[in-house]
């Protein structure tokens, strides 16, 4: 798959030049370059499927060639390895419950996945990557807790003086290894 980016003026780039880059060098931000369509067999079998096994199956033509099947599938296992329930509220009407992760927040889906994924694609560069984050809260612990002890990266969080709550700050302040958390004055 290759990516491309919104603002349309960089050249097309592969998953992991989007993922490690961030942002596209004309300012845009990457998407990919088709979206694969599903068909209506194969999402009636995603109800009877696992949720691990529908994440790998809806994210693996987004990282075909870019990640080798058995990897994706680890880096799927390892980043979503706490309960989703879906629950009935009625007949014909029910809820994903997205707040069973670490932090508990539904920001733990993407950061956990992230943090494998940038985690693959660093192995065996000599020099760390840096992840600077700036947050109000629950994306600095998700984050934190997505990439504490992911080889190759260094995480910097900053965030506002006072502006968060005890347990947010908390959930990334005090984590150590390769996670560092800078309070700073003002807001974002």
């Amino acid at each position: 798959m290759r990516y491309r980016s919104t603002s349309q003026k960089a050249p097309l780039t592969s998953l992991r030049g989007a993922v490690l880059r961030g942002m596209a060098p004309d300012g845009g931000l990457y998407m990919p370059a088709e979206i694969a369509r599903r068909s209506p067999e194969e999402l009636e079998e995603f109800r009877s499927l696992p949720f691990t096994e529908v994440c790998f199956r809806v994210v693996k033509p987004f990282a075909t060639p870019d990640v080798p099947e058995e990897v994706l599938w680890q880096i799927v296992s390892e980043a979503i390895n706490f309960p989703v329930k879906l629950v009935s509220l009625s007949p014909g009407l029910h809820v994903l419950e997205l707040f069973h992760g670490p932090t508990l927040a539904f920001k733990d889906f993407g950061a956990r996945f992230m943090a494998r994924l940038m985690g693959y694609f660093v192995r065996g560069e000599t020099r760390p990557l840096t992840v600077l984050v700036a947050t109000s809260g629950d994306t600095g612990s998700a984050v934190a807790h997505g990439f504490i002890g992911v080889h190759g990266i260094r995480v910097v969080i900053l965030y506002p003086s006072k502006r968060i709550s005890e347990a947010q700050e908390k959930q990334f302040t005090t984590l150590g290894e390769n996670i560092t958390a800078l309070e700073v004055s003002g807001t974002f």
